[in-house]
């Protein structure tokens, strides 16, 4: 007798907290709309509702309001509400409260489509430029998707390891256009990080009917989702179609990200901040579990934030300030901020570590002299293609001459330039990947690197400093301040992850949040610096030996020349870490007190990398996977020849990146996330249960 009035009753709550939320909503744009630059507050605009003529700068009220405010609030709420439901949906059919748009790479993917139209300069109307990131969405989704296997796999860590892998090789072909075309691709880093500007009302008036079909879609498939949500087991046996529900709702889910990133760029986060607070509110109003409340919700509380993220940024910098920063930064910090929050709540399932290293035959002492020999003159080869090969092509003899000084002007100044550069590849080559080896075996998974775990970025970050900030100390000063901050980095992500223990699967979450985090920033002192400078420092951060010198080598070789040893000496304890938790201790091995010194050695190496030759990812992935193929899984054997791969895989692709376009030049960063972006696919591919390899 007691449930059937419990139904009216929850659904009377349940559109309470609607109403409420939508109040605030309003509250929220009001407030928005008496910020702008043109000093027009809230008074003005009170006299202007009340039928008063006032200008400003000879410019009526009212066409401040229609042509520049309005349309910018309404662009807020509606890709709030977008990306909203959007990660509402994807968390929804992957069980996975880290699922959104920009964890699984859907915004990257669309954005990505978007740039390269800019790039080859086709002119789209609004509706085919979402079409164009509609496609490139769906393409980045179903990607990630089928890399993470299963039903079981969709609901793990290996799920945001497959996005960020593929959100990172699309931001490096992404950061490839907008060097290569920087004409036809001008304005585009800047609205990239999200910005709510319109030059009118039609964007948003043509966005929100595609919005209000996808939200009632998604309203239909509310029961299903309900019912899905308690396994597909369960889902199957009530008769829900599983594959077609997951299908529809990524589907709309892309649909709305797409219509977002083409109205106001890639914002960042929204998707996964606004579902992660609706759901944690359900734990006290549990009518909010149910799809029917929990979408709409999802909509309104991303449109708060975005509302509230760009008004709080103009309140807090001033509109003057403000409007060179685009609404994606303090909405990707409350992002990374989430992300982080929740991995504290985590606990380590070990999804991710079904491990190929655990399938690696044993190899001989014979084939690792053969592998270490044969690695080694194919660094040399490539040292030796690196320094005759270029816009002006070389012969040995030139580099004979070059070594006795007496090789003749022109020759002089390319053997004087290319020097240093190829020194600065091998050996940031090398740090990488003597860190990556130390991180995939201390915290046991194939599929962490230092640029994932966020030490690079924290050492981009502190070079951005100092070349934003103009402070003395010159190079001194940059490699302080990248070693620093890269280690804080490290200190922090190991503080938040110590909570009984260093759990592997914590950690690297916090590590993705942090580096995510850490980016913003960097991006954020990008935009506010010399728009002069922008180019160049973003090409320093996509990875470039461009203009580097012996003093800029020096700092690496002596961390390798004191890192390397120490990393051999304790070789065995590694290769016990990299078993499980209860294997170290059996032997006697301090477990946490050894995971701390190797990844506080990972840290210097993978921070000190930064200095020649800027922000690279994958070669810390890559190159320990390739010597432990070669090798087998005794670290006493992975870390030399991982090194030199490290060494020859930066080698190769700064020479690529130096040839192939010359006299342009390609960053050997993005050179490496393009050929490293493949290698990672197919290697979570491989590790996929149920997928040979």
């Amino acid at each position: 007798m007691s449930r059937p009035p419990s139904q009216p009753r929850g659904r009377a709550s349940g559109s309470a907290v609607l109403a409420v939320l939508l109040a605030a909503v309003v509250s929220a744009g009001l407030w928005h709309v008496t910020q702008g630059t043109s000093g027009v507050g809230f008074w003005s605009l009170l006299r202007y509702l009340f039928g008063a003529h006032e200008t400003v700068g000879g410019v009526p009220i009212g066409d401040l309001v229609t042509g520049s405010r309005l349309p910018r609030m309404f662009a807020g709420i509606a890709v709030g509400v977008a990306l909203g439901v959007a990660g509402a949906l994807l968390q929804s059919v992957t069980r996975n409260a880290l699922a959104a748009p920009d964890t699984l790479a859907v915004t990257a993917g669309a954005y990505f489509a978007l740039c390269v139209v800019a790039a080859i300069g086709i002119g789209v109307p609004l509706w085919a430029s979402g079409a164009v990131a509609f496609g490139g969405g769906l393409v980045a989704a179903g990607l990630v998707l089928a890399l993470a296997g299963s039903a079981a796999g969709i609901g793990s860590t290996r799920l945001i390891l497959a996005g960020s892998a593929v959100a990172l090789a699309l931001d490096a072909a992404t950061a490839l256009l907008l060097i290569l075309f920087k004409e036809s691709t001008t304005g585009l880093f800047a609205w990239g990080s999200g910005s709510l500007a319109q030059l009118n009302l039609d964007a948003a008036e043509r966005a929100a009917p595609v919005i209000a079909v996808v939200l009632v879609a998604a309203l239909l498939l509310a029961r299903r989702l309900d019912v899905l949500g308690l396994g597909d087991d369960a889902a199957a046996s009530l008769g829900v179609p599983i594959r077609a529900t997951r299908a529809l709702a990524v589907l709309g889910a892309v649909l709305l990200t797409s219509i977002s990133v083409t109205l106001a760029g890639p914002i960042a986060f929204i998707g996964l901040a606004a579902p992660v607070a609706v759901r944690l509110a359900a734990n006290r109003i549990g009518v909010l579990g149910r799809h029917a409340f929990l979408i709409p919700a999802c909509g309104l509380v991303g449109a708060l934030l975005v509302l509230l993220a760009d008004a709080v940024l103009r309140a807090v910098l001033g509109a003057q300030a403000a409007a060179s920063i685009p609404t994606g930064i303090p909405t990707s910090l409350l992002g990374a901020i989430v992300i982080v929050v929740l991995a504290l709540r985590l606990r380590d399932a070990g999804a991710a570590r079904e491990a190929p290293q655990a399938h690696v035959a044993v190899r001989s002492r014979s084939r690792f002299l053969a592998v270490i020999s044969v690695s080694t003159v194919l660094l040399a080869a490539a040292i030796l293609t690196g320094l005759l090969a270029g816009s002006l092509w070389l012969r040995t003899g030139d580099l004979a001459q070059w070594l006795q000084g007496t090789a003749p002007n022109l020759i002089a100044r390319a053997l004087d330039d290319r020097a240093p550069r190829v020194a600065a590849a091998v050996v940031a080559g090398a740090a990488l990947a003597l860190a990556g080896t130390i991180v995939q075996g201390t915290v046991r998974n194939p599929l962490a690197e230092p640029g994932i775990l966020g030490i690079t970025a924290g050492a981009g970050l502190g070079a951005v400093i100092i070349v934003t900030s103009g402070a003395a100390g010159g190079r001194p000063a940059l490699i302080a301040a990248a070693v620093g901050t890269g280690l804080a980095t490290f200190a922090l992500i190991a503080l938040l992850a110590w909570r009984g223990g260093l759990l592997p699967d914590r950690f690297l979450l916090i590590g993705i949040g942090c580096g995510y985090a850490l980016s913003d920033i960097s991006t954020f002192l990008l935009l506010r610096a010399d728009p002069w400078d922008t180019p160049r420092i973003l090409t320093w951060l996509s990875g470039t030996t461009y203009g580097r010198t012996f003093a800029d080598v020096l700092p690496v070789a002596v961390v390798l020349l004191v890192a390397t040893p120490a990393v051999l000496a304790m070789r065995r304890r590694l290769d016990l870490l990299a078993i499980d938790e209860d294997t170290p201790r059996i032997f006697g091995v301090p477990r946490e007190r050894s995971r701390l010194i190797l990844l506080t050695i990972a840290a210097v190496a993978g921070a000190v990398s930064v200095v020649p030759i800027g922000v690279v990812s994958f070669v810390g992935l890559v190159a320990p996977h390739m010597a432990r193929a070669l090798v087998g899984a005794r670290h006493g054997r992975i870390v030399p020849v991982a090194m030199v791969l490290g060494a020859l895989l930066v080698s190769v692709a700064d020479t690529l990146g130096r040839t192939l376009i010359a006299p342009s030049q390609i960053p050997a960063g993005l050179m490496m996330a393009l050929v490293g972006a493949p290698y990672f696919v197919w290697l979570l591919r491989r590790s996929t249960p149920g997928t040979r390899g």
